[in-house]
């Protein structure tokens, strides 16, 4: 059985604060339990946070601009995203909660002046946001690290992921893919999971994965079965807190929901092959048909076809071994419509 790895993305969910965001973590790390068959299944692998330079976000003037709303977090654009900002010291502690659960830690930086972070600890993967997929010069500094790299793939082509691909495999090959669509929440119409197929086949050298914006659980189930080795998902501790990506994230429910769906499913997939399961193997006795009497047959009667006919349980004769019972003699009586075994005849 191959395990998912399973991401919970952070991101802003944690509105600028340390705790919440480990809060988060907390509740990344809770193990999950199947209830029907009691099994006790992994928690997600690990959680991802994102770190920005604002003095390489935006253009002066988009930073100046009035950014006033239900979820604003400063009067201007720059004071909002400043808010929400953790510092290098921070996400050290978030890293530090995150490894003491047992939880990887995945980080996506937004700049190259975000590599500070690097100083202080190394994340287990580096992630590249969608909108970076064409910042070559930001891949070529993350690939440099040799600390292994994910891809989204939300805002682009075949052409786009083959140059960043280039960039990164002059340092590393360390790579995954995940297919992802930049549309929150994204439209059913436009998921297109059959993506992860073309990535599949077009890229088989790298792990390929799903970074999942849609409402709700099922996506990610789909993607599973399609051979995605990776789920990633916003996940918050209150969906209804104040922020932009809390109402298309995850709550708890919602996390412990995914994860079990997505354990169990790993257990659905199983191995190609056809077989009978050794759980199965007392109903398939119960239920089954065997060769039956269609009426009273007596020591020193040949049994003809006409004499037999098919009835559960299955412990006896199958049709297809017909030959061992047709021409054979009788010798103890069997009672109308019951099953006709190997100590009855001759």
């Amino acid at each position: 059985m191959k395990e998912t790895y399973i991401i919970g993305e952070i991101g802003q969910n944690h509105n600028g604060s340390v705790d919440i965001a480990k809060l988060i973590v907390d509740l990344v790390s809770r193990p999950v339990t199947e209830e029907a068959f009691g099994l006790e299944l992994k928690p997600m692998n690990a959680v991802k946070m994102t770190k920005r330079d604002l003095k390489e976000e935006l253009t002066g003037t988009q930073m100046r601009r009035p950014y006033v709303n239900s979820n604003s977090f400063g009067a201007t654009y720059g004071e909002h995203r400043a808010a929400l900002e953790l510092t290098d010291e921070e996400h050290l502690e978030v890293y530090r909660h995150a490894k003491s659960l047992g939880l990887d830690f995945v980080e996506t930086l937004c700049a190259p002046g975000c590599l500070s972070l690097l100083r202080l600890f190394t994340p287990d993967r580096l992630k590249v946001a969608s909108r970076d997929l064409t910042n070559l010069p930001l891949l070529e500094a993350l690939a440099e690290t040799k600390i292994p790299i994910i891809l989204s793939t939300g805002m682009a082509g075949k052409k786009e992921l083959d140059d960043a691909l280039e960039v990164i495999t002059r340092h590393h090959s360390d790579i995954s893919i995940l297919h992802c669509v930049s549309q929150y929440p994204t439209h059913p119409d436009n998921l297109n999971l059959a993506t992860i197929l073309y990535l599949r086949e077009h890229y088989p050298q790298y792990k390929i994965g799903f970074s999942d914006h849609t409402i709700g659980i099922a996506a990610p189930i789909v993607a599973l079965g399609m051979g995605a080795e990776i789920i990633e998902k916003h996940v918050t501790i209150d969906r209804r807190m104040k922020g932009t990506d809390q109402a298309g994230s995850l709550g708890p429910d919602g996390v412990n929901r995914m994860i079990r769906d997505i354990r169990v499913a790993e257990r659905w997939i199983g191995r190609p092959e056809l077989y009978i399961e050794k759980d199965v193997a007392a109903a398939k006795v119960k239920l089954e048909r065997s060769i039956a009497s269609r009426h009273r047959l007596l020591p020193g009667d040949i049994i003809k076809e006409d004499d037999i006919h098919m009835l559960s349980p299955g412990d006896g004769f199958k049709w297809s071994q017909r030959d061992r019972v047709i021409g054979h003699q009788v010798i103890n009586p069997i009672e109308a419509d019951e099953i006709i075994y190997p100590s009855d005849i001759k």
